[in-house]
């Protein structure tokens, strides 16, 4: 079974083959019924550690790791064989299974209270120094952990990862094959939308000068489906948009997508809730309460200054405008009179805070367009603040009343134009959240937030854009604003928020085309661009579309968020970086000339 030596770092190792073996367990089911038992393991070398006459290895599967003993006297070859092991070696050997010594077992492996004792080894290849160790607490930084992604994903923690999503996935088809959904593919070369984030276009060789583009989304074609009369769709996709990058985003990422028809809102949540509820209950052995929360956009705004509201702390913003319109403030005073308002912040405890406290925070939310941030410490022998001198006793005590202030808090004000407000204190209120420890971090609070404004003014385009999609239906009491006042119509849109981040997002559908060509004609498309971008879907309205509806979960941040992982590159086999390259592979990378040639392409760089 010897092969000649290979001459790589190890030159005086002789590499064996498999040859007959057959692995009859792995390094994680390994425990004392199966003492006195012959097997034979394989994997790799975790650490060896030669005690004189012994040496142990830990051995290293995807599984979990089971302690195999080298003795002279069970097989003298094995043994001085042994002493050439090193770290990420490729070993298989057969040996018996024995009980640990008295004192030498270990609780933290599930193997921990047996051995093997090696019989024959068979080294199947040598491996070079890894640039890190392969453990869960590795010091290298995450350039060189995706260098040597294949390295890095021999760490426990990333196997676990990528199991996790495995299993996550294997549920989620089964789930949804239960309540009747068929999965169908869709088009991964289709044409490019006008919406939403820029596209990656691929040239057509047979078309020259016409490109494809890359899915952001199956949406058009899963509502076809729906056209098509197969009334229940399903499909764990790819999707992709050039966009910047952050943590939780990739140009390149995985999304469950669904569409229903003759469905409306409570349908789509009632299943869906049963996929999250089963999902945490198999994976993490959590048991969610149903129904999840429901809020409006408008309230999740009011209340959270956001629409991806983290509801596992309080902290809530309270509107102030009615008790300070009289008041004596100037700053108060001009953000009402431009047609602003004035919501504040009670954070219990904080004023211990310091000045220097105090001036971050206020630094903070400038960077969200505040001009400033007033505060006042409620103390117990009177409120310490630069504007308490412009607020009566009356103001006061209705501001304590409305905010809930106690002595030992802190009151925070922003005054500004509604966006301004709410963006600033709902980013406020998520930094004051984690800087005095208020999130339980093995809490997951849901919440849907539903009716979102349909269409937002785009100041730069200047025309109104969709804030989900064009093909999202609006509340049928809104349907007449839509030619008047398209600020104002509510959409049938929904997202689901988990610990405040929105992980899936969805809407009942325009399945009408006089519909869909009001919603064109609000976002500024003709009927002449409709037709040349979405003529094959106005046409497919008019052949018997039923009402239908979906949602499409990011199923990478969802896995991120039940992992525990901080970046959803940790959920994802081969990620690329920030700046969208792929740093174990080179991609992108330039084409060949000839490539280019084919595709009638030419290069131009200069100037960017």
């Amino acid at each position: 079974m010897r092969e000649e030596a290979r001459q790589l770092d190890t030159p005086s190792v002789v590499l064996d083959t498999l040859g007959d073996w057959k692995k009859t367990h792995d390094c994680n089911t390994l425990g004392l019924d199966h003492v006195g038992r012959d097997v034979i393991v394989m994997g790799w070398v975790q650490r060896r550690r030669d005690h004189g006459g012994l040496i142990f290895v830990d051995l290293r599967d995807r599984e979990g790791i089971t302690q195999v003993v080298f003795d002279p006297q069970a097989d003298a070859l094995s043994h001085e064989r042994a002493h050439a092991l090193r770290s990420e070696f490729v070993i298989a050997v057969r040996g018996t299974v024995r009980r640990r010594p008295e004192g030498m077992t270990n609780p933290k492996l599930k193997t921990g209270e047996i051995e093997v004792l090696v019989h024959e080894l068979r080294i199947l290849n040598v491996a070079k120094t890894p640039p890190f160790h392969i453990e869960d607490d590795t010091e290298a930084s995450e350039s060189i952990r995706l260098k040597y992604r294949y390295l890095d994903l021999r760490r426990p923690l990333m196997q676990r990862n990528l199991l996790l999503r495995h299993r996550a996935a294997f549920l989620t088809r089964n789930y949804f094959a239960e309540h009747a959904f068929v999965e169908v593919e869709t088009p991964v070369l289709t044409k490019s939308t006008p919406e939403g984030a820029r596209d990656y276009l691929v040239p057509s060789r047979v078309n020259p000068g016409k490109f494809y583009a890359l899915p952001q989304s199956p949406q058009i074609f899963k509502q076809l489906l729906m056209v098509a009369g197969f009334e229940r769709y399903m499909q764990i996709v790819k999707c992709f948009r050039d966009e910047d990058l952050r943590a939780d985003r990739q140009p390149e990422f995985t999304q469950l997508d669904l569409e229903m028809s003759f469905v409306g809102e409570q349908d789509v949540f009632t299943l869906i809730e049963g996929w999250i509820v089963r999902l945490f209950r198999e994976l993490l052995g959590v048991d969610l309460p149903t129904p999840f929360p429901r809020m409006s956009y408008a309230e999740a705004m009011s209340r959270y200054g956001t629409d991806r509201p983290d509801t596992r702390f309080g902290l809530e913003l309270v509107d102030l405008t009615e008790i300070v319109k009289d008041c004596d403030f100037r700053v108060f005073r001009q953000a009402l009179e431009n047609g602003g308002l004035v919501k504040s912040i009670c954070l219990p405890g904080g004023s211990r805070l310091s000045r220097k406290d105090l001036d971050e925070l206020i630094e903070y939310v400038q960077g969200f367009g505040a001009k400033g941030m007033a505060w006042i410490k409620v103390q117990p022998e009177g409120w310490q603040s630069p504007i308490t001198k412009f607020l009566s006793e009356e103001v006061r005590r209705a501001m304590a009343e409305a905010t809930g202030a106690a002595p030992g808090d802190i009151l925070f004000f922003v005054a500004d134009q509604p966006r301004v407000v709410h963006e600033s204190l709902g980013n406020l209120r998520n930094r004051l959240a984690r800087q005095m420890n208020l999130v339980d971090s093995h809490t997951f609070q849901f919440c849907w937030v539903t009716h979102f404004p349909l269409l937002e003014w785009d100041p730069d385009e200047k025309r109104y854009v969709a804030v989900h999609h064009p093909f999202t239906a609006p509340l049928e009491e809104d349907l007449p604003l839509l030619d008047e006042a398209p600020e104002k119509v509510r959409s049938r849109a929904y997202d689901l928020v988990l610990n405040g981040t929105e992980i899936g997002g969805g809407s009942i559908r325009i399945h009408r085309r006089d519909i869909q060509n009001k919603m064109f004609n609000a976002l500024g498309i003709g009927p002449q661009e409709a037709e040349e971008k979405f003529g094959f879907l106005l046409d497919a309205l008019q052949y018997g579309a039923p009402p239908h509806g979906g949602i499409a979960f990011g199923f990478d941040r969802l896995m991120m968020i039940m992992s525990g992982a901080s970046s959803i590159r940790d959920v994802i086999a081969f990620p690329k970086t920030q700046k969208g390259t792929c740093l174990m592979s080179g991609a992108p990378s330039e084409a060949d000339i000839q490539q280019l040639l084919e595709l009638c392409i030419r290069v131009e760089t200069e100037g960017r």
